[in-house]
C-alpha cells in the first residue's frame, strides 16, 4: 500500500473513450476479468449500497455526486454492482440517523465523526469485520498486517474489529486567510495577539479598506469554518483541557471566545445575519468578492481548494487583492495550531443488515488496489493527466478538480497515503507543465510553513476523531446539554445588554449540571486516568507530523 511514482507498463483502463493510466502492473484486464485480477474469470456481481458525502460542489454538467462518470467507473470496473447513498456533508448525522432508524441504512457507511458511529455501534447497527476481513479480504488484510495502529483505533471495549481505516500524511486542516492589502492600505500589521487581531477586524470594518467609500465590509465571517478557526485560536473547541495531569471540563476558553464574539457583533464589525449561514456559503461568497477581510478555510488540497476554488475568484472579482495564510494570533490561553489530519483515521463500518458482506468486502479490497486509488485521483491519461519522469501531471488544474477531485475525493476515504510522502505530489512535480506551477509550490509551502509550527499547542487533547464516546445515556446527556447551551451563547451573542455572557456562563453551568453533566465528567476523568496510554493524543500527532514534514522538506530540497 505504499505510494509509488508511476512507471512505464501500467495497466490500461478505459472511461469515455479516453485512456487510463492506472497502476503498476504488467498485465490489461481482458474481456470477463475484474481489473487487477490478472485473467480470472470474474464472479457474478452482487448488489451493495454505499454512502458518499455530498458536499454540494458538483458541476451541472457532471450530474450528480451519486451518479457522475466515476461512479460508473466503478460499476463497470469493481466487483459489485453499487447504489451510492448521498449524504450532506453538512451535519451528516441527521440523514444517517433517519437510514438507521428506517431500516434503509447503506451496507457500507462511510462516516468520519466517530460521534456520529459510536452510538450506532453502541446500538449493533454495525457487523464485527474480524472474520470478514479473516476470510476474504486481501488487500485490507495486508494494510492491517503493516499498520497495528488501525486495528487498536478501529476495535470497540468487546475486543472486536468494526471500523476500517487508513494512515494519513499529516498536513494542516484548517487556516485563515486574511488581505494583506487591506492591511497595507491602513497600516497595519498582521495581528500577532487576539487583541491585534480585535483591532484589525475593527479597522477593517471601519475604514474603507477597498476604498470604495461605503461602510460596506466587514473584518471577519462568524459562520461556517471561520468560525471554527477563530474558536481553535481560542483553544475553545473542545470543553476538555488537562490541568494538574486530570481531564477536567473547562469553561474559561468558552467564556473568553464568547466575549469577543459578543464584542464583534455588539459593535457591527460581523455580518448580523451570520447564525442562519449554516453551511458557510454566504460567509465565503462574502470573501470573494470582496467584503470580508479574514476568512476561516477548511481545505485538503491547496491548489485546488484554497487558491483555485476560493483566491482566485476573489482574484477575479478583486485583481489588486493580496492574501496570506495569517498564523493563530496568541489568545490568553496560548498559541495554538489549526487541526491537523488524523494520522491514523477511522473512516467505514458495515452495517449490521448487509446482505452481501463479502460483497462489501470485495468493493473495500478493489477500492484499495493501487490501479483504483491511482485512477480516482488523477483521472484520464490525456485528459486530465500526463506521465512525466514517472509522475502523473495534472494538466489543467481546473479541469482536473472539476471532472475529478470533486468527484472522487470521498470515494477515496480508505487510501493509505501516510506512510511516505509521494515526491509526485509536490505541486512543482504534479504541476510541472502549468505555467503556475510556482505560484501552486509557494502557496503549498507557505501553507505547512505558516501551521505545522511545533513550538505552539495542538488546540485539542487529540484529534476529535480520537475522543473516546461516552455510553449511550451519557452521551444523549453531553449531545442535549451542548445543543442547549448553544441556544444560550447564541442568544447571549445576538441580545445586547438585555443578556450578558456572565449570565450566559452561569446558565450554560446549570444546564450541563442539571442534566447530569457530572456524570459525563467523572467518565471522561476515568477514561483519561485509565487509557490516555493507548490513545492517541496530540503529542503523538505532533510526533508523526514532525517525522514526515522533515522527510517533506528533504524531497522539497532535492527537487529545486
Amino acid at each position: 500500500m505504499r505510494e509509488k511514482q508511476w512507471m512505464a507498463g501500467m495497466m490500461v483502463f478505459t472511461l469515455a473513450g479516453g485512456t487510463l493510466l492506472a497502476g503498476c502492473s504488467s498485465s490489461k484486464s481482458g474481456a470477463g476479468t475484474e481489473p487487477g485480477t490478472d485473467g480470472a474469470q470474474k464472479e457474478p456481481k452482487k448488489d451493495i449500497t454505499v454512502s458518499i458525502y455530498d458536499r454540494g460542489n458538483v458541476s451541472p454538467n457532471e450530474g450528480t455526486i451519486e451518479n457522475n462518470r466515476w461512479t460508473k467507473w466503478v460499476n463497470e470496473n469493481g466487483p459489485a454492482n453499487v447504489k451510492f447513498v448521498a449524504i450532506p456533508r453538512t451535519k451528516p448525522e441527521e440523514k444517517i440517523n433517519v437510514l438507521y432508524a428506517s431500516g434503509s441504512a447503506p451496507d457500507l457507511l462511510f462516516e468520519y465523526s466517530p460521534n456520529v458511529k459510536d452510538p450506532l455501534q453502541q446500538q449493533k447497527q454495525f457487523m464485527p469485520i474480524d472474520q470478514l476481513i479473516d476470510k476474504t479480504s486481501t488487500e485490507y488484510k495486508k494494510v492491517l498486517q503493516e499498520y497495528p495502529a488501525l486495528k487498536k483505533a478501529g476495535m470497540k471495549s468487546d475486543g472486536k474489529l468494526y471500523y476500517f481505516g487508513r494512515i494519513n500524511w499529516v498536513e494542516p486542516n484548517r487556516g485563515v486567510l486574511i488581505r494583506t492589502d487591506w492591511l497595507k492600505k491602513l497600516g497595519l500589521s498582521m495581528p500577532k495577539t487576539t487583541d491585534d487581531l480585535y483591532e484589525v477586524i475593527k479597522a477593517f470594518t471601519e475604514q474603507d479598506p477597498d476604498g470604495n467609500g461605503k461602510k460596506d465590509t466587514y473584518g471577519i465571517s462568524l459562520s461556517g469554518n471561520s468560525s471554527f478557526s477563530l474558536k481553535q485560536i481560542f483553544g475553545a473547541t473542545s470543553k476538555w483541557v488537562v490541568k494538574n495531569n486530570e481531564l477536567v471540563l473547562d469553561w474559561d476558553r468558552q467564556k473568553a471566545y464568547y466575549t469577543i464574539v459578543k464584542r464583534l457583533y455588539d459593535e457591527g464589525l460581523v455580518d448580523k445575519d451570520f447564525a442562519t449561514d449554516t453551511n458557510g456559503a454566504k460567509s465565503k461568497q462574502d470573501f470573494i468578492t470582496g467584503k470580508t477581510g479574514i476568512y476561516g478555510i477548511l481545505t485538503t488540497d491547496i491548489v485546488n481548494d484554497t487558491l483555485l476554488g476560493t483566491i482566485d475568484p476573489l482574484k477575479k472579482n478583486v485583481p489588486e487583492a493580496e492574501v496570506a495564510f495569517l498564523p493563530y494570533p496568541k489568545s490568553p490561553f496560548g498559541s495554538f495550531v489549526p487541526t491537523l489530519k488524523n494520522p491514523v483515521q477511522m473512516t467505514a463500518a458495515v452495517s449490521a443488515t448487509a446482505k452481501n458482506p463479502d460483497a462489501v468486502m470485495k468493493y473495500i479490497d478493489f477500492m484499495l488496489k493501487e490501479p483504483t486509488t491511482k485512477a480516482l485521483e488523477y483521472g484520464i491519461e490525456g485528459t486530465h493527466y500526463k506521465i512525466t519522469d514517472g509522475c502523473a501531471e495534472i494538466i489543467d488544474a481546473k479541469k482536473s478538480k472539476t471532472e475529478v477531485s470533486d468527484l472522487t475525493v470521498d470515494m477515496r476515504m480508505l487510501e493509505n497515503n501516510g506512510n511516505s510522502f509521494n515526491a509526485c505530489k509536490v505541486p512543482l512535480v504534479a504541476y510541472k507543465s502549468d505555467p503556475r506551477k510556482d505560484e501552486y509550490q509557494k502557496a503549498y509551502e507557505s501553507f505547512r510553513d505558516t501551521y505545522l509550527t511545533f513550538d505552539r499547542s495542538y488546540p485539542e487533547l487529540t484529534h476529535s476523531e480520537h475522543m473516546p464516546s461516552s455510553p449511550k445515556d451519557l452521551n444523549t446527556i453531553e449531545a442535549n446539554s451542548d445543543k442547549a447551551n448553544g441556544d444560550i451563547w447564541l442568544k447571549a451573542i445576538v441580545s445586547g445588554d438585555k443578556y450578558s455572557i456572565d449570565q450566559a456562563l452561569k446558565d450554560t453551568q446549570d444546564t450541563w449540571s442539571k442534566s447530569g453533566g457530572k456524570q459525563v465528567e467523572e467518565w471522561y476523568k476515568k477514561w483519561y486516568e485509565s487509557d490516555r496510554s493507548n490513545s492517541i493524543l496530540a503529542n503523538d500527532i505532533f510526533d508523526i507530523a514532525k517525522k514526515q514534514n522533515a522527510e517533506y522538506k528533504q524531497i522539497v530540497q532535492s527537487l529545486k
